[in-house]
């Protein structure tokens, strides 16, 4: 279950109070804070963040970030994400020797999110609708309880999966392929 805080804040007000904290959102000017991940959760999310990762790093494609990094998703009212994993490419955050500061200002082509036990189906709806609203490309959500996974992305049904099938993401990540199991082994 996730609590709300009800003072709002602003964009600046949240990370300058809060930037460095984990298990927590901005949203719509609130701050929400999550229980602690299980074991699951953690394991699914760094298998995640390794597959694509390893991906993206050996073509060159830009960088995966990992651990809650925060999103921002909406200036007015002000939003904030803290995704399980996200794929920015070059083109969006140039490679540079060191990364801008602070959260991520400009929407990832990829964000995947990894669903809690705790997770309300419609808290995770918004989550994903609030993504793509944001101009990210595609959002996957991983259900370890089912071992199945849905892409999002905007104007279009879910594309759901099990574990016999194989992710492909040509839009945001040309030449990946994965079967689905991968992420829970």
């Amino acid at each position: 279950m996730n609590t709300t805080e009800t003072e709002l804040l602003t964009y600046d007000e949240f990370n300058r109070l809060h930037g460095d904290e984990k298990l927590i959102d901005l949203v719509n000017g609130r701050v929400v804070r999550y229980p602690m991940p299980h074991a699951e959760h953690g394991y699914v999310a760094a298998n995640a963040s390794v597959i694509i990762s390893t991906f993206v790093r050996a073509n060159g494609l830009g960088r995966g970030f990992a651990c809650d990094t925060f999103i921002r998703t909406k200036i007015d009212p002000p939003s904030c994400r803290g995704a399980d994993f996200c794929f920015v490419s070059y083109a969006k955050i140039p490679k540079e020797p060191r990364l801008p500061q602070g959260p991520i200002v400009v929407a990832p082509e990829l964000v995947v999110e990894v669903r809690s036990p705790t997770d309300r189906p419609g808290a995770v709806n918004e989550k994903v609708d609030e993504y793509l609203a944001a101009g990210i490309g595609v959002v996957v959500v991983i259900d370890p309880e089912t071992e199945s996974l849905a892409v999002h992305r905007k104007d279009e049904l879910p594309v759901r999966m099990h574990n016999g099938d194989e992710l492909t993401l040509p839009d945001v990540l040309p030449g990946f392929a994965v079967k689905v199991s991968e992420f829970f082994r």
